[in-house]
């Protein structure tokens, strides 16, 4: 069968609903959102200062970095608010027998 790509990474009954769940997953630190729209996956760590955006604030489709409170939008990784410039980097997630899954790329 061939690799499709997508990796089992927490049971959805696992996740903190309506907020951000850390998960590592082949050697990357990874933050899960709960968001009202859906599941998203993004690093887990700021690009901006290297702050684990998990511990960041969460408020339905933003999170704020802890460290600087740059934000970013977490369906796409856009920054939102100074003092972040870049993007985030975000994996495609979706929901599979009750388990969220992600592909990675590169």
């Amino acid at each position: 069968m061939e690799d499709d790509g997508w990796r089992d990474l927490i049971a959805l009954s696992g996740i903190e609903r309506g907020w951000v769940t850390r998960v590592d997953l082949e050697g990357r630190p990874l933050a899960v959102y709960d968001t009202p729209t859906g599941i998203f996956v993004s690093l887990a760590l700021c690009n901006h200062g290297g702050a684990d955006l998990c511990d960041g604030y969460f408020d339905g489709h933003v999170i704020e970095c802890p460290l600087h409170q740059g934000a970013f939008d977490v369906r796409d990784g856009r920054p939102v608010s100074a003092p972040v410039t870049r993007p985030m980097r975000t994996f495609p997630a979706r929901v599979r027998d009750g388990r969220v899954q992600v592909r990675l790329r590169g």
